[in-house]
């Protein structure tokens, strides 16, 4: 592994840990910081599936407790079946559309102008959800029922579009359907989980042939470093929400996906050739 390699794969790793869990799309973000460092190809999906893994690693530890209490309580306690029914039901509908429709959205919208577009677009969004006034019927996650977790697992499938970002569309889509914003932020992390690992799996598995050996140091290093910065931003992100809206991210989003078009728009970079 040379040092450029290496620099890539931190870089990355960076991107993918601070993206991931926050509503400003890490594959956004990952399509265009890969295409500036020029990490593309095959490679770039064997790697980008790791580093997610490594990612959503993050979450399991930083909520390994509440996941103990579920798993010991599915058999006696009510709670911990619902709590279950929920994140399976909000997870289907991801899957069933992933499924049916990945190769086609990964040939024709994984691009940096798609991006930019759903960056822009999902940021106005949020503005327009933080100023509506919130009718919260769930506190926790332990309050939702199985139709706010449908709701929610049918707002995850706008993810499916790169730029839309999987977290801000559960978290926008609870707040919309009567979660309070700890309660869908959480339940947002929570349903990463299932979501991220069964992505990981299919695609690992659909791209099997493209893992070789001699990827090992950098898949290591790359995950090492996604696992730490998505622990950093998932902790940020819970004391961020408990006195601030998601409207700075709504600004990011439209600022970062203006610049994007603004550059292809004026000739300053050549987006429309970048492959995923």
């Amino acid at each position: 592994m040379d040092l450029w390699t290496a620099l890539q794969a931190i870089i990355l790793g960076v991107v993918e840990g601070l993206t991931e869990f926050l509503p400003i799309s890490s594959t956004g973000h990952q399509i265009v910081v890969a295409d500036l460092l020029g990490f593309t190809g095959e490679r770039a999906i064997a790697f980008n599936i790791i580093i997610q893994l490594a990612a959503i690693l993050a979450v399991v530890w930083e909520y390994r407790r509440k996941i103990l209490d579920v798993v010991i309580g599915l058999p006696t306690q009510r709670s911990a079946r619902r709590f279950t029914v929920n994140l399976l039901v909000a997870f289907f509908p991801a899957v069933i559309l992933g499924v049916a429709f990945s190769d086609l959205i990964h040939h024709y919208l994984f691009n940096p102008i798609t991006v930019a577009s759903a960056l822009v677009v999902g940021g106005v969004v949020i503005l327009w959800a933080e100023q509506r006034q919130h009718q919260v019927q769930a506190e926790t996650v332990d309050e939702m029922t199985w139709k706010h977790a449908l709701k929610v697992g049918c707002a995850q499938c706008l993810a499916l579009v790169p730029g839309t970002s999987r977290s801000g569309a559960t978290i926008i889509g609870g707040l919309l359907f009567g979660l309070s914003r700890k309660a869908a932020t959480e339940f947002s992390f929570f349903l990463a989980m299932p979501t991220m690992v069964g992505a990981a799996v299919y695609s690992g598995y659909k791209y099997r042939d493209l893992f070789q050996p001699s990827d090992l140091p950098v898949f290591a290093l790359g995950s090492v470093v996604s696992f730490v910065f998505a622990m950093i931003a998932v902790r940020s992100l819970l004391k961020f929400i408990g006195s601030h809206s998601y409207a700075a991210f709504a600004w990011y989003r439209i600022g970062f996906g203006l610049l994007i078009l603004a550059t292809w728009q004026f000739g300053m970079i050549d987006w429309s050739t970048a492959q995923p």
